[in-house]
């Protein structure tokens, strides 16, 4: 599935809560994820090389944990996102076929995840990223085949506008570790 993405670092998590509130929505309570990001051995940033990602998710302490592997590719000249999906029973074998592969390990991302759903295609992510200064905003919306993204995008931007944010972020939380962050102010309406 096609899918864009943005993303902006909170300046002030009371604030957004607020907000929220003020606008009639609650988030999911805390979803913890474990990730860690494979990169082809040939990995250069900026040239459309997929990521492999294994996830570990904990929605309860009830329930066991749930693995899935994300094939990731960033198409940089439109800004969307290849995202493709899959529950993994075994997640030693599903390893060992990355490496197989020749995927090398990059990086490991710790979170605590809330989500909230806008529609069936969007919704809202907080995280928040262990090693990483405070929260981060991530808006996902799925592309439907013959939908604008120039449109869409302006749907996402407008969305971080009245949740009071004013700039986005581009980086992957991975390289965010080795990067400083590099804030984008909003367009314009």
């Amino acid at each position: 599935m096609k899918k864009l993405i943005v993303k902006s670092q909170l300046p002030d998590r009371v604030t957004f809560d607020r907000q929220l509130a003020n606008i009639g929505m609650e988030l999911s309570p805390v979803i913890w994820q474990h990730e860690r990001v494979y990169l082809p051995s040939d990995y250069r940033p900026a040239m459309n090389f997929p990521r492999l990602v294994m996830r570990t998710e904990v929605r309860t302490t009830e329930q066991p944990a749930i693995y899935s592997m994300y094939l990731k590719r960033h198409i940089e000249d439109s800004g969307v996102d290849w995202v493709n999906f899959t529950e993994v029973k075994n997640y030693t074998e599903a390893t060992g076929i990355i490496h197989q592969l020749g995927f090398r390990k990059a990086a490991e991302v710790s979170r605590q995840r809330q989500e909230l759903w806008l529609d069936d295609k969007t919704v809202i992510y907080l995280d928040k990223v262990e090693g990483l200064d405070g929260y981060f905003l991530k808006l996902e919306a799925e592309l439907i085949d013959d939908e604008p993204i120039d449109l869409l995008r302006r749907d996402l931007f407008n969305i971080l506008h009245i949740l009071g944010q004013e700039t986005f972020v581009m980086q992957t939380y991975f390289s965010l570790f080795s990067e400083q962050i590099q804030p984008y102010f909003l367009p314009e309406e």
